[in-house]
């Protein structure tokens, strides 16, 4: 029970920084209908960018809480300014384009990206300063009791209010109202005295924002950033928007939390489940390796980022258009 109760905070934490970050994605996706691939590159801004922050103003006196919190506000607006640009310069000229061609100049951005925080940052993994202390509860009395950190409640809890309040504001504002106008129809929004292409830009910002930081709260939970960090957290919130449904905003969150858990639950167990000598109990084969590899798993938790991408391939096979998702026929 203490291993099963570690591994649910381990991942409810990661899948409320997955949910975050399908947020972005599910968001642009619902407005246009274009996969953001770059979307990752701008959560790696986000931590790069906070890092420097942290790194330049640690020792300076100003309290730690502090510290974080201007490290945060540094990295929302540059990321944001990431996103306003890439959407105009890259996705508005060819918004009319056939399908193909914005979503290879999504990667192609993506890359570029990549490239610039590799000039800036360089290539080597940069250690964030633990500037607070990491303080850890446990949840019971054993031995092996399982434990959270305050890292990991603070991200839980940041992860769901700013989950509420970007449905607060997709439904109870007037640019929330706006948004969805345009997501239906762009065209009769536009008659009605909305501007699609604010609407679409106002989006970007929105979804860069998140991923700003959804980038500090990855960076300080595993404590490092690397400017390829982006690649495979943005990978898995796709998969977590493509398995709730992209285009739902409550598809992407819940889709992120069934991420996270699967890769921790996955992590977890799958070394136990294929262990040689748990194997040699159905298949006799093993019986050699159990004897000369006592403890030997085929599937470690090394093995752990291959999970998401079986879900979305069990999801695009067996109901493509998510969980929370609904067919739509195509307007002919």
């Amino acid at each position: 029970m203490d291993v099963f109760l570690q591994q649910l905070i381990n991942g409810l934490t990661l899948g409320c920084v997955y949910a975050v970050v399908a947020l972005g994605y599910t968001m642009v996706y619902g407005i246009i209908q274009l996969i953001n691939f770059a979307h990752g590159e701008v959560v790696m801004i986000g931590a790069m960018v906070a890092f420097s922050v942290i790194v330049a103003l640690n020792g300076s006196g100003v309290p730690p809480p502090l510290i974080v919190a201007l490290g945060v506000l540094a990295a929302i607006p540059i990321c944001m300014a990431v996103g306003y640009s890439v959407e105009k310069v890259a996705y508005r000229p060819l918004r009319n384009a056939p399908r193909l061609a914005p979503l290879i100049t999504a990667i192609g951005v993506s890359i570029i990206l990549q490239h610039v925080a590799l000039l800036i940052w360089g290539r080597n993994y940069i250690s964030f300063p633990q500037i607070i202390p990491n303080e850890t509860y446990h949840l019971t009395s054993s031995a092996t009791s399982a434990t959270i950190t305050n890292i990991q409640i603070a991200i839980i809890v940041l992860s769901i209010a700013m989950m509420v309040g970007l449905v607060l504001l997709v439904y109870k504002t007037r640019i929330g109202i706006a948004m969805r106008a345009v997501s239906q129809r762009p065209d009769v929004a536009g008659l009605m005295g909305i501007s699609s292409n604010n609407v679409i830009s106002f989006t970007f910002v929105i979804g860069a924002g998140l991923g700003a930081i959804a980038g500090v709260m990855i960076g300080s939970y595993y404590g490092i950033a690397h400017y390829q960090m982006g690649f495979m957290l943005g990978l898995k919130a796709f998969c977590a928007a493509v398995l709730g449904g992209i285009g739902n905003l409550a598809g992407a969150v819940l889709g992120g939390i069934l991420i996270g858990l699967i890769e921790a639950f996955g992590a977890g167990y799958m070394g136990d489940l294929t262990n040689v000598c748990t194997l040699d109990k159905f298949l006799p084969g093993f019986t050699a390796l159990c004897e000369a590899n006592n403890n030997m798993a085929v599937f470690g938790s090394s093995y752990k980022d291959v999970f998401a991408f079986i879900v979305l391939i069990l999801v695009l096979v067996f109901r493509p258009q998510g969980l929370l998702g609904e067919r739509v026929a195509d307007r002919a």
